[in-house]
């Protein structure tokens, strides 16, 4: 039901049910908050939303009062100013004095609320917060000192992503967020998605910085430094930079990072494919057996974590293929360096990932080959547009440059990986022609497409039905999960990732994406696969020619050592006519 209510003396239109926050930001009307997060329900814990509605003696939360059909609303009146002052001035008086050494400096809600309200003298002082900054996490550093209590990362934690790593610890003005027992965020109680350092609104929370490693790695003259880059951070990068949300930035990563010195800058794509042929040769030998659970990915470590954590009882059924960033990796140091005749040691690998977790995947133990690490660091998307900027790069006025020989070419169902749903689809594809020998048609799956957190596919793939699930976000896998132990629900393969939206929403994305540049992004993947010729990952040539040269055929031995975590309980046979 829509009727009329009166904002700062214009008439505008609210809809019975809403908050008073949702009519004013519908309506084009800003009012700042610091606890309020989109979608969740309100808990007005920080006030500085505060209205004035004529008839009220006091000022409400508009982002937990429902709208009214009688209201006459002042979002900035003087009485309203002076109060968002006053609560921006005491969250300042004890706030450390750091800005300018703060990762978030320039990025920080309380600072642009500062901005806003014109504050430029201190009138309360108070004692400055001194907690331990907490390193525990191999992703993610937290600096309590920062924090404002708003409480968005404990909402968020524990809703979405089912983990419940921090809460409120103490009372009154002693009161902190922590972990259990104030023992840092180690890998007992966090899977390192990042998604609270997206929804953090000051310095709290960033990511653990790798850029000094690679800065040091650059000035070694005997060192090669490698780079990969992701199929999200391609497009994303560029908004770092003022381009246009979704610009595909492949090229100009490649000339920014080849100005700055590295040896070499592959799109990590052959590795996309490669995890897309082993993992669709795992499905089809599951399917063709008769497997009654599921195969689910391992591409997102954050949800390999929490599956170990949580639910080991899937840990069999959990696909045993590396991550797209770990295969590449492995072909960089053990392939590649070959053919170069580079000592491996003498190699420095850098993925560049729009992900926290990728930074605890790389020292996972599992991940070591020959006692050498497979990736040596990993620069998210936000860590990547410093590093480019630290060097002088304008990425506006660079030559583009194409991604370095012998990884240039790949599917643009490798680009799919970015996208939520996009690795079923990726895999879909091949899998159908394992079962068929005939390509799947049409190749594009609109159903695995929307944004929806939860969506299912069934593809007919001649005798065979093969049953998808796609999830994103640990509550939606968790749900799924319990729908699956129920025996509620028959599938055959699951993809997880933990990042609402996948890999384009990762942790180490830019700060204060909207909805509308994540479409966007999700837009510029889906226009790649629908433009390119290569859609298929078993048609790339390079990787067929891995398999002629290094592999043998998807699942063999060779395949299995390179190429995947751990070994498989027996050598499945069969796939040597594959490619």
């Amino acid at each position: 039901m829509l009727f009329s209510i009166e904002v700062n003396n214009n008439i505008i239109t609210a809809q019975r049910g809403e908050t008073i926050l949702e009519c004013l930001n519908r309506n084009g009307i800003f009012v700042p908050t610091l606890c309020h997060i989109e979608g969740y329900s309100p808990t007005g814990a920080c006030r500085i939303c505060v209205v004035e509605v004529e008839g009220r003696p006091d000022l409400i939360p508009s982002c937990s009062h429902p709208v009214e059909e009688w209201m006459h609303i002042k979002t900035h009146s003087p009485r309203v100013i002076r109060a968002r002052k006053a609560i921006a001035e005491m969250l300042l008086s004890n706030h450390p004095d750091d800005c300018l050494f703060c990762e978030r400096n320039g990025n920080c809600e309380l600072q642009k609320l500062s901005i806003d309200l014109n504050l430029r003298e201190k009138r309360f002082t108070g004692k400055k917060i001194s907690l331990k900054n907490d390193y525990a996490s191999a992703s993610i550093m937290r600096e309590p000192s920062k924090c404002i209590l708003c409480g968005r990362c404990i909402r968020l934690c524990e809703t979405e992503q089912e983990v419940a790593a921090v809460d409120f610890i103490g009372r009154g003005n002693q009161m902190t967020i922590g972990t259990s027992y104030n023992h840092g965020l180690s890998l007992k109680n966090c899977h390192q998605c990042g998604q609270c350092i997206l929804i953090c609104p000051t310095g709290a929370l960033s990511e653990q910085q790798h850029i000094s490693k690679v800065q040091d790695v650059l000035h070694k003259p005997n060192q090669h430094l490698v780079a990969q880059f992701s199929p999200a951070l391609s497009v994303s990068l560029g908004e770092n930079f003022g381009l246009k949300p979704g610009k595909v930035a492949d090229n100009l990563i490649v000339a920014a990072l080849s100005k700055i010195g590295f040896s070499k800058i592959f799109d990590n794509g052959v590795g996309c494919d490669l995890n897309i042929i082993e993992n669709a040769a795992l499905l089809a030998n599951r399917i063709r057996e008769g497997e009654t659970m599921p195969l689910f990915t391992s591409c997102c470590p954050s949800w390999v974590h929490y599956a170990e954590t949580f639910h080991p009882e899937i840990l069999p059924h959990l696909s045993s293929v590396l991550s797209p960033q770990q295969i590449m990796s492995v072909l960089i140091k053990w392939i590649y360096a070959k053919e170069e005749g580079w000592e491996v040691e003498d190699i420095y690998t850098v993925g560049l990932m729009p992900c926290t977790a990728k930074k605890y995947e790389i020292i996972r133990q599992e991940m070591l080959m020959n006692d050498l690490y497979i990736t040596d660091a990993v620069l998210t998307t936000r860590e990547l547009a410093k590093f480019i900027r630290l060097y002088g790069i304008d990425i506006n006025n660079i030559e583009p440059l194409l991604p370095h020989q012998p990884f240039h070419i790949r599917s643009t169902a490798a680009k799919l990986f970015g996208v939520s749903g996009g690795v079923t689809e990726a895999i879909l594809r091949t899998v159908y022609y394992m079962l068929t020998g005939n390509e799947c048609s049409p190749l594009t799956i609109s159903e695995l497409r929307t944004s929806n957190l939860s969506k299912f596919y069934t593809i007919q793939a001649g005798k065979y039905s093969v049953r998808a699930a796609v999830v994103s976000s640990m509550h939606q896998a968790e749900k799924l999960l319990q729908e699956i132990g129920a025996g509620k629900i028959n599938l055959d393969f699951v993809e997880v990732m933990a990042c609402p939206g996948g890999c384009i929403n990762g942790g180490g994305q830019k700060i204060g994406t909207s909805q509308k540049e994540l479409k966007m992004r999700s837009k510029s993947i889906y226009d790649i696969d629908e433009r390119e010729n290569i859609r298929v990952a078993h048609k790339n040539p390079i990787v067929t020619e891995l398999y002629q040269k290094y592999f043998g055929a998807p699942l063999s031995q060779k395949a299995i050592e390179f190429l995947h975590k751990r070994k498989l309980e027996k050598k499945l046979e069969g796939n040597e006519q594959i490619l």
